[in-house]
């Protein structure tokens, strides 16, 4: 089938992050995809070798005239150009108009996902478009898992890894990454690092601006700073397959937003989520909600620490102690729970499978 995935670069670039994964996902599955995005620059560093089946396309106002596809996927309801939308309408058989919403684990997922809303008034009447969930159950519309990742990542050499960066893990250091937004806890948690042997992995943009201000120089990158006994490694930017080698490598992965959350859970690493922040606090229920359900079945004080850990890290808690690593679980028992949260996840059909199969299931009822 023929696609087109809308994207709007909102902030922080994690929308086109997962619109890409997506498109390059359904490309190795046989579809032919157009990407349609406002900035596509990012993917000159994200993906910059393209993927064979994905076009991407830019997404410029007026408008071009082009023939809609056969499954058309907005995602995070960005809303396609009214008069794509036209097109659309004029089409026999109508796509398959589907908006891909942001990923969560709250009750309401599971009652929304796959309702259609039907479109009573211009531009598109007669349309229905209907709502895709991802989500950590049978009952949601799961999450991007391309074939053959987990068997990579069984097979993958994270030392080596780490040589080709020029780096050699000490004794008993921990390797951890550092990917997040603007936080202001992360000065007291270096500090805490400095006490213990930390290997920290820095990643370009935000991460590197806060523990730039703090070491007093600029990122250099490819170089270590050492602070008692922390390593601080300045990486350069990264692919998304550099990005998920990256998490596979380490001990431990600071991920932020929506896209690196989920490549944290496919790497069966212990990690800590750093949600992206609401003015209305709706973040603080959305991390509560994953909680109850990532720390099902660990012990009573592992789900304990790891709760107070997160909740500390992202702000919502005053336990600051919860930051210090004398606080967190030890590194096998936080490491089995990681391997039994992305087995249980891997029991689920993908993200992709379940839209191909939502467009061919539409497709089939239209003709």
């Amino acid at each position: 089938m023929r696609w087109d995935v809308f994207c709007r670069v909102i902030d922080n670039y994690g929308d086109i992050g997962v619109c890409w994964r997506l498109a390059a996902d359904l490309a190795g599955r046989g579809q032919q995809v157009r990407l349609w995005v406002d900035e596509p620059g990012a993917l000159d560093w994200m993906a910059p070798h393209g993927c064979p089946g994905v076009e991407v396309r830019p997404w410029r106002e007026p408008w071009c005239a082009v023939e809609p596809a056969e499954v058309v996927v907005e995602a995070f309801g960005c809303d396609p150009p009214e008069a794509y939308i036209e097109r659309m309408a004029s089409c026999r058989p109508a796509p398959v108009w589907i908006n891909l919403e942001y990923l969560s684990a709250e009750d309401y997922v599971e009652r929304s996902h796959g309702l259609p809303s039907p479109r009573w008034h211009p531009p598109g009447a007669g349309l229905v478009k209907r709502f895709f969930y991802p989500g950590f159950t049978s009952r949601t519309g799961g999450l991007l898992r391309e074939p053959g990742l987990l068997e990579r990542r069984a097979a993958f050499d994270g030392a080596a890894w780490l040589a080709r960066q020029g780096l050699t893990v000490r004794p008993q250091e921990r390797v951890v990454s550092l990917f997040c937004y603007d936080n202001p806890r992360l000065s007291l948690w270096l500090e805490a690092l400095t006490e213990q042997p930390t290997l920290l992995l820095v990643t370009p943009g935000q991460a590197a601006g806060q523990v730039s201000a703090l070491l007093g120089h600029a990122p250099r990158e490819g170089h270590t700073d050492t602070v008692g006994a922390l390593r601080l490694h300045w990486l350069p930017a990264l692919t998304q397959t550099e990005f998920d080698q990256l998490l596979w490598a380490c001990d431990l992965n600071v991920v932020r937003g929506e896209d690196s959350f989920v490549r944290a859970q496919w790497a069966a690493r212990p990690f800590i989520w750093h949600i992206y922040p609401q003015s209305d606090a709706a973040h603080a229920l959305k991390l509560e909600a994953f909680l109850d359900r990532y720390l099902e079945g660990a012990d009573a004080g592992t789900a304990a620490a790891l709760r107070a850990l997160w909740r500390a890290w992202n702000g919502l808690s005053a336990e600051l102690g919860a930051l210090h690593p004398s606080s967190w679980p030890a590194p096998t028992v936080w490491r089995a729970h990681a391997a039994r949260w992305c087995e249980t996840l891997a029991r689920q059909a993908d993200l992709s499978t379940q839209l191909l199969d939502l467009a061919r299931t539409s497709k089939a009822r239209s003709g």
